[in-house]
């Protein structure tokens, strides 16, 4: 059995997580036991909601434990296998974690799922086809449920929910505006992506500014909003919102350093008869076989063509993850092990 790379949480971070809160460390991978498979990891994902597990305290899920291998997406292939539905050469998905190995009991259900990689990359399956594309499609069509015509905004929109994001919407003929950071990305949001506008959040740093931009991108105001983030562009976001216009908050990026969130009008909730619902796609498991299909169906017909960020190696996936909380991968960001 191979010798296993694996980054460990050591310590909780007391605000702002540093490549100190991790440990690699190299330990010996056990040999299969019967319903067992041992896979290679081809690539690590990493996203915003494992900052919120590296904390101990209140959450939608249990804290990552101190001293074991952080959580997280991985898909690669299975080189050994005890389970008669698994064969050596098969490509697979799981929460392989941060480390080079894993070894599955198969017989446990959802913890592995074969993938077909005929047209659709396998990374993909980390991103566009997989927990952020069916994110996207959750909040989108279960919370926003748009109407063609209709103007739907997204924070983080260049990220891997963003991405997905837009191409479903453009699907329902919706008017879609991104928020993204820096010229580029606003760029590549517009001319790639296919928004029809994205505004430069690093250009509207307070609320004034921001809800000005909304109204300049957005003229008939705004009748669904997916947040990734929170802070002043959610409030600038309620400023700007229709009434019934609904909001599928997905992540608060803003505030995982621990320092309150809180909303500077929340009258406008009221006043515009709102419905904002938060979500962990997780505990939605209904939605992702028609997710995965449309969402297949559009990468297999050119139509989503997201952009990866690649680190290369495990070592190199602390300070990754650290600057994606940061903002500094462009697309999904992953990390490369083989």
């Amino acid at each position: 059995m191979p010798r296993n790379q694996q980054i460990l949480l050591d310590n909780r971070p007391e605000g702002e997580a540093t490549e100190a809160n991790f440990r690699l460390v190299t330990t010996d991978t056990p040999p299969l036991q019967d319903g067992q498979v041992l896979v290679r990891h081809h690539y690590l994902s990493l996203d915003p909601y494992m900052r919120g597990r590296m904390n101990d305290s209140k959450s939608y899920a249990a804290a990552q434990p101190l001293g074991e291998v952080m959580i997280g997406g991985t898909v690669g292939e299975v080189v050994e296998s005890r389970h008669p539905d698994y064969q050596p050469g098969d490509q697979v998905v799981g929460m392989g974690g941060w480390q080079e190995w894993s070894v599955v009991d198969a017989r446990q259900p959802g913890l592995l799922r074969k993938v077909d990689t005929t047209h659709v990359p396998l990374s993909y399956y980390l991103g566009a086809v997989g927990m952020p594309g069916v994110t996207a499609w959750y909040g989108l069509v279960r919370i926003i449920d748009p109407k063609p015509g209709q103007t739907v905004t997204v924070s983080a929109a260049t990220g891997a929910v963003g991405s997905a994001f837009v191409a479903l919407a453009k699907a329902r003929g919706c008017r879609v505006v991104g928020i993204a950071g820096g010229p580029e990305k606003c760029r590549y949001a517009v001319e790639e992506l296919g928004f029809d506008a994205c505004i430069d959040h690093r250009q509207h740093t307070d609320l004034k500014s921001m809800s000005a931009a909304l109204k300049a991108a957005c003229p008939q105001g705004i009748d669904g909003h997916f947040e990734n983030v929170g802070g002043h562009i959610l409030d600038a976001v309620l400023l700007r919102a229709n009434t019934f216009a609904r909001v599928a908050l997905c992540g608060m990026i803003a505030g995982y350093d621990g320092q309150p969130l809180p909303l500077q009008n929340p009258a406008l909730l009221l006043v515009n008869r709102m419905r904002i619902e938060g979500f962990i796609v997780s505990e939605h498991m209904d939605a992702w076989p028609p997710a995965l299909k449309e969402l297949g169906g559009l990468v297999a017909q050119g139509k989503l063509r997201p952009r990866e960020s690649i680190a290369q190696g495990l070592a190199a996936a602390p300070a990754a993850f650290l600057g994606m909380l940061k903002g500094q991968n462009f697309g999904k960001q992953l990390v490369r092990l083989v």
